[in-house]
């Protein structure tokens, strides 16, 4: 698959190169890409740096949104042209600290932060993941086949979630399904299995799955 990262910090630019490793094309954005050259080093010839606008103009099959929660709102409004039923992976949380009012709002309201996401990509497929795992555990947990641990999902139709379930498991994570973006309060902030690492039994249980 050909994979646009909008947001090449620890996550984005983390999952880039375990996706780069397992053979998918890659493209690292940034507003400033020439300051992503060790990036693209380290991800090799499956890699390339790029403008975020350049990530939304490429034909890619999937977008992985691991910006601040706060772009959320003008990187939608901003590319709206551009990823038009195309699947979106938000590994995005809301840190009041870190992302303003916009934060706080999410976190107080109804909805869960994936719920807003897609409701701003209103034309994408968005599906949440990534957003539980700290990052030195996706670092060096990844392509573990002696212990491979869970990671929690969720999509909103079954397009983004084949694609996600694939793009997991092709990181030698096992995807584990929790259902349509309305099931994800467990992955949230301070939540049951948010900052857990561990093996699809325990996370199972964690999330009260039969």
């Amino acid at each position: 698959m050909k994979i646009g990262i909008i947001g090449s910090g620890k996550i984005g630019g983390t999952l880039g190169k375990h996706w780069a490793k397992a053979g998918h094309e890659v493209l690292f954005s940034s507003r400033h890409p020439e300051e992503l050259k060790d990036l693209v080093l380290e991800g090799g010839k499956n890699t390339k740096a790029v403008s975020v606008a350049h990530a939304f103009e490429e034909s890619v099959d999937v977008y992985l949104l691991a910006t601040p929660f706060k772009a959320i709102d003008e990187t939608a409004e901003v590319y709206a042209g551009e990823y038009g039923d195309k699947v979106i992976i938000d590994a995005t949380n809301p840190y009041p600290e870190r992302d303003g009012d916009v934060a706080q709002k999410v976190r107080d309201d109804n909805r869960n932060a994936s719920e807003y996401t897609a409701m701003k990509f209103t034309t994408a497929l968005t599906a949440k993941a990534f957003n539980t795992i700290y990052h030195k555990d996706l670092k060096n947990r990844a392509f573990d086949e002696q212990e491979p641990i869970a990671i929690p999902f969720a999509a909103q139709d079954v397009k983004s979630r084949k694609v996600t379930e694939q793009l997991i498991s092709d990181i030698g994570f096992v995807p584990l399904y929790v259902g349509n973006l309305g099931a994800t309060k467990a992955m949230e902030v301070d939540e049951k299995v948010y900052g857990v690492t561990t093996d699809q039994q325990e996370m199972r249980s964690l999330l009260e799955m039969a």
